[in-house]
């Protein structure tokens, strides 16, 4: 059997690109799992904050933060808050920046190393998405990530104790350190098995080719077997 391809994905769980490009991976790999040879894939996140000088508690909306932060006019950002809202529609998912809580994301980050040493970083990382985007939740506070750790399936004190520690800030940071080594400096970021670099929410296609391609190239050169 042929290894999985590998594909590691940088984001942010503020980042709406992210959730986007997260989706349309999905739909992408869904489309090739139809074909006779299917890829095996493996997928894995990684940490990268935007905006890593946010407070936990930010006092203000969405569209206050972006006016604050990239200096731009307010109605320029209602534009391009619209635009996003209508990719995100696009993808299948239901944006609320109206409702959205912006905050420092690093103990998400964290939450989600936990995860992935429990075997759930993928349910993980889509409900911590989904609460951000789509339902208006805090995902900043210890309280609120173990609410959603335990909805995803972790188990609630683990995932306290994990956060209060703060025994997963080093992996947050060796995954920031690696976007760093490869040059990564935007978000979404996929590397596919190590040596092809997809950057932004690219359409599904994109990722069904790019999966396709890889293990085409396995094949022709006679990968041994797993």
């Amino acid at each position: 059997m042929t290894d999985a391809i590998k594909i590691d994905v940088w984001s942010d769980i503020a980042c709406p690109w992210c959730y986007i490009g997260k989706r349309n991976l999905e739909t992408g790999l869904a489309e090739v799992a139809g074909d006779d040879d299917a890829p095996r894939v493996e997928v894995t996140f990684h940490s990268f904050e935007l905006a890593p000088d946010t407070p936990v508690d930010f006092d203000g909306s969405e569209l206050d933060f972006l006016v604050g932060h990239k200096g731009m006019a307010r109605e320029q950002v209602e534009q391009m808050l619209e635009r996003v809202t209508d990719v995100a529609a696009g993808a299948g998912l239901a944006y609320r920046f109206d409702i959205l809580q912006h905050t420092n994301t690093v103990k998400a980050h964290e939450l989600i190393h936990h995860a992935k040493a429990n075997g759930r970083q993928l349910e993980v990382t889509e409900r911590l998405m989904q609460a951000y985007f789509t339902e208006g939740r805090h995902v900043g506070r210890i309280d609120d990530l173990v609410d959603i750790a335990a909805e995803a399936g972790l188990d609630a004190d683990g995932a306290r104790e994990a956060l209060e520690s703060g025994r997963h800030l080093p992996d947050v940071r060796r995954d920031q350190e690696q976007a760093r080594a490869y040059g990564i400096n935007g978000v979404p970021f996929f590397v596919i098995d190590g040596k092809y670099g997809v950057s932004g929410a690219q359409p599904p296609q994109a990722f069904a080719q790019v999966a396709r391609q890889v293990w085409a190239e396995r094949r022709a050169a006679g990968e041994p077997a797993a």
